[in-house]
């Protein structure tokens, strides 16, 4: 069985377990999960005897779902059933995959390794009007059951049941070649794989999934294709307005990179200590991010968007009226210790970012040092006498001849110190330094990241990783530079409130961060305002936070990201410790709503 899993899926990282694991202890959970009042069920025998009377049946899903095992497992519970079942495969009624890479090639900018543009489309555009018209099923069979991603396009007058899988799984079975784009016949490069997904397919399957989300029946998750758990739609809604009310967690997950580090390898037991490194951890990047709900001890993961398509107002507050259905902020880690500095790199300015690759809002960025050791440093912003055209010149032939440079004639290096907290708007060149664990707290893009110098190194798979010259030129600032980024790059933190059990510390950010820092530094109990913004909060020191809102209440462990919806008015966190806790908090700026 597990190898079978394994030509499944191309990863080190285990799936989600079935059941819910509760420690007690202050150790940081990988698989959080969130209390429910619901029931959900575990495998393809419990959903067959739900839905075993019913005639016609919509299992519409995801991209990245394994829809022909899918369909067998059922099928097979349903066959012991004695039903006769119809199956229509909604794959059927697609466009030819020519045509569809007609439609997207607009938006997949050629072979470029990287960047597309967002396609603005809806997932109909995939699918063929007069096929679909054509699809009826056949009132003689026991069930009919029109199924794949976009069978819901049938419109067929039946109950429906979403079959919905996370983005990392996605991304697993898109490197063991277990599924693929959709309505694509071609063997792409991974590069393009994911392009495709970003750019094209999960935008339009998030529209989709938000105008079905009221009308589902029955929500599945399929990552565990052997034994599904799924639970009933309404349910699941009333779980999402619950999670709307208190404290929450998304599930995290680690990837290895050419620069990472060993910090979270030693802090995270339950990381998979065969993993050459970890470099990143999605900690709160929400296009990719699952919430897991628990049920009667059991698991069942859905994308985070979820909440979102629920009700964006009750998370995001005053800020919904400008991002709507974009979660605005994300939180990741960049572990560098033992490991290698970040490539030398800027983001795009907002109207690039928009002109050229379809994005509402700009990758803005800041570094918080959650950890590092005393010989830590962070890249950031030019010498005093940088000289544009020297500094390009130096970066093509070291391409050319695959030579290092001496970045730091042309780059400032700048010692970083435990909560630190380093400005990086569009358009600043920076990098991370070696021996850092680095909080990222950004703006959400996360993939805009023009690489201009990358130390002559290959990637984890020995290729070399794409530098992006033109953009990084197009959008850099040079007047960033000297002591002008000591000044303005670095945050002066300062106190802006005490209390007789500790205090409240500014991180001012950048004028161009439509985000704010605070940080809260106390021992107990402390009561904190959300004043119509949503909170994302992480225990930076400290052993494990109690954070309570209204009658709703969640432990969070050091290191754990956690968001707090803008619809709970206020909450407490009591650390639960004599030693003094740090709470790192950012919201979205009024200014900028």
């Amino acid at each position: 069985m597990e190898q079978i899993i394994q030509t499944q899926r191309k990863t080190s990282q285990p799936l989600l377990p079935i059941n819910a694991t509760v420690k007690t202890n202050t150790e940081y959970n990988v698989f959080p999960s969130f209390s429910t009042n619901s029931e959900i069920f575990t495998g393809f025998r419990s959903l067959a005897n739900t839905i075993c009377k019913e005639k016609v049946l919509v299992i519409d899903g995801f991209g990245g779902v394994l829809w022909e095992k899918f369909k067998e497992h059922l099928n097979a519970v349903l066959m012991e059933k004695d039903r006769n079942v119809l199956w229509y495969n909604i794959d059927s009624c697609l466009k030819l995959s020519a045509e569809i890479d007609q439609l997207i090639k607009p938006n997949m900018n050629g072979d470029d390794p990287v960047f597309g543009k967002r396609y603005l489309g809806e997932l109909s555009d995939f699918f063929d009007k007069e096929k679909l018209s054509l699809l009826q099923p056949d009132t003689t069979a026991d069930i009919c059951i029109v199924y794949g991603t976009g069978a819901s396009l049938a419109n067929w007058n039946g109950k429906l049941i979403y079959v919905d899988v996370p983005k990392n799984e996605i991304q697993y079975r898109m490197r063991a070649s277990s599924v693929k784009n959709i309505g694509c016949t071609n063997t792409l490069a991974y590069t393009q794989i994911y392009k495709r997904l970003y750019f094209v397919e999960w935008p339009v399957l998030n529209a989709h999934k938000a105008s079905l989300l009221p009308k589902i029946d029955f929500i599945v998750d399929e990552q565990r294709i052997n034994e599904i758990t799924w639970m009933q739609g309404s349910d699941f809604r009333s779980a999402l307005d619950l999670m709307l009310e208190s404290p929450l967690r998304a599930r995290p997950w680690f990837e290895a990179g050419v620069w990472g580090g060993q910090w979270m390898k030693e802090h995270i037991n339950d990381l998979n200590q065969e993993e050459v490194n970890y470099a990143w951890s999605f900690e709160l990047i929400t296009p990719e991010n699952g919430v897991v709900l628990e049920g009667n001890n059991n698991l069942l993961e859905v994308s985070f968007d979820f909440l979102m398509f629920q009700d964006n107002k009750k998370v995001l507050g005053k800020a919904a009226a400008r991002f709507g259905n974009d979660f605005p902020i994300r939180f990741d880690y960049l572990d560098t210790f033992d490991g290698g500095n970040l490539s030398v790199q800027c983001h795009p300015r907002p109207e690039y970012i928009t002109s050229n690759f379809g994005e509402k809002f700009t990758q803005d960025e800041t570094y918080y040092i959650l950890d590092c050791t005393d010989d830590a440093d962070v890249y950031l912003g030019f010498t005093e006498d940088i000289n544009p055209e020297e500094f390009k010149n130096a970066l093509i032939e070291s391409q050319e001849k695959s030579e290092a440079i001496d970045i730091e004639k042309y780059v400032l290096k700048h010692k970083a110190k435990k909560h630190d907290l380093f400005l990086i708007p569009n358009g600043t060149i920076h990098a991370s330094g070696i021996n850092n664990m680095v909080l990222e707290i950004s703006s959400t893009p996360y993939i805009f990241t023009f690489k201009m110098y990358d130390w002559v190194r290959p990637g984890l798979d020995g290729k070399p990783r794409p530098i992006n010259l033109e953009h990084g030129f197009n959008n850099v600032y040079f007047d960033r530079k000297g002591e002008r980024i000591v000044e303005e790059f670095i945050s002066k933190q300062k106190v802006v409130k005490e209390f007789e059990n500790g205090r409240k510390v500014s991180l001012p950010t950048h004028e161009d961060h439509f985000y704010a820092v605070d940080r809260y530094e106390f021992t107990g109990e402390i009561e904190i305002e959300t004043l119509g913004q949503c909170h994302i909060c992480m225990l930076v020191e400290g052993d494990m936070a109690e954070v309570s809102a209204g009658e709703n209440t969640q432990k969070f462990k050091y290191a754990e990201t956690f968001v707090i919806p803008a619809n709970v008015p206020k909450y407490k966190i009591t650390h639960k410790s004599d030693k003094k806790a740090f709470v790192v908090v950012s919201y979205v700026k009024d200014s900028w709503c």
